[in-house]
């Protein structure tokens, strides 16, 4: 079973729920995450956690990059990995 780390890696939230450097790793559990960012990164999230390779730039890979819709103030990665390589699904940082 896959699962994704989601990671902050800019941030300039204005309700301060996100920090950069940030982390959270989903399986089944959707994480504290702001619902605006959430609704944006889901259908990337849903794709990865199902073994999809997305479109990176021109070419395909198991991850996304994406801005929070409140003019970009947060950036997001979103990578692929293994159960094996965490034992957690609870925020990292």
């Amino acid at each position: 079973m896959n699962q994704v780390k989601l990671t902050i890696t800019k941030s300039a939230c204005r309700a301060g729920i996100h920090r950069q450097g940030q982390t959270f790793v989903v399986g089944d559990v959707c994480p504290p995450i702001c619902h605006e960012l959430w609704q944006c990164i889901y259908p990337s999230v849903y794709a990865l956690l199902n073994g999809a390779s997305l479109e990176v730039g021109e070419a395909r890979a198991a991850c996304f990059e994406m801005r929070c819709p409140d003019q970009g103030r947060v950036l997001i990665r979103g990578e692929a990995i293994s159960v094996a390589e965490t034992t957690s699904h609870t925020e990292e940082a």
